[in-house]
């Protein structure tokens, strides 16, 4: 008889549509709409990096690509006006590495989520960087330090609020990958041990006294040796 483990990657016997998830069990139309909405967040900042590294005329015109010289940061944190840390985001908009941090964050956050890799690492780098940004826009605020409307739509629930928690709903269920399916297929086909029941007993030697089958009877001690000592029958001595 086949002795099994239980395995939470696998559907269940009575529910066949069921799947795996983080040691709890989702609907495989469930699993298929995060992997779907996981896609689309990855997409979301792999676009932001397409189109300012090239200028697709979309937020970014060619002139201001980065490719042709043009800062991604700058214009975005040299226009700050509201939130406690104005002084601080002037004053790195447009440095060479806040450009490139700024860029390589977006470019792997995005190629992460949608190639469905490493996804708690991608989960807490895209929630700094949404952070950053939201205390860039800092949409608590009703004016700017000049006194205008600071345009803010809603000071809690804003893009940044729902993105960041997409992230982390995709980071517990990061198992919804195809290389956890991959993992998981290897698991499933890996061999288990096999052990006979009811199980053969055989009956004990002769003169044995560790009461194990097939266990070799113990020569007699010769007398006068000590328990800790051993007698050699070819010999006179202990």
């Amino acid at each position: 008889m086949t002795q099994t483990a239980n395995r939470t990657d696998q559907a269940g016997p009575g529910h066949p549509e069921l799947v795996g998830v983080s040691g709890s069990m989702i609907t495989s139309t469930a699993a298929k709409a995060l992997a779907v909405l996981r896609v689309s967040m990855g997409f979301v900042f792999l676009w932001a990096f397409l189109d300012k590294t090239f200028g697709l005329h979309y937020a970014t015109p060619s002139a201001k690509a980065w490719i042709h010289g043009g800062s991604p940061t700058k214009g975005f944190l040299a226009a700050v006006e509201v939130g406690p840390f104005q002084s601080m985001f002037h004053s790195i908009a447009g440095s060479w590495w806040a450009n490139g941090l700024f860029m390589l964050g977006l470019l792997a956050i995005g190629v992460v989520l949608i190639a469905g890799v490493a996804m708690r690492t991608a989960a807490v780098s895209g929630v700094l960087l949404l952070a950053l940004m939201w205390f860039a826009e800092f949409p608590l605020a009703q004016h700017t330090s000049a006194g205008a409307p600071a345009g803010s739509s809603n000071p809690f629930a804003d893009y940044h609020f729902i993105y960041a928690i997409q992230l982390h709903r995709q980071a517990a269920t990061d198992k919804v990958t195809a290389c956890s399916r991959v993992s998981a297929r290897l698991h499933s086909q890996a061999p288990v041990a096999r052990s006979r029941w009811p199980p053969v007993l055989r009956p004990r030697s002769a003169g044995s006294r560790s009461g194990l089958p097939n266990a070799k009877p113990r020569p007699p001690s010769r007398p006068g040796c000590g328990a800790s000592r051993s007698c050699s029958f070819g010999s006179q001595r202990c």
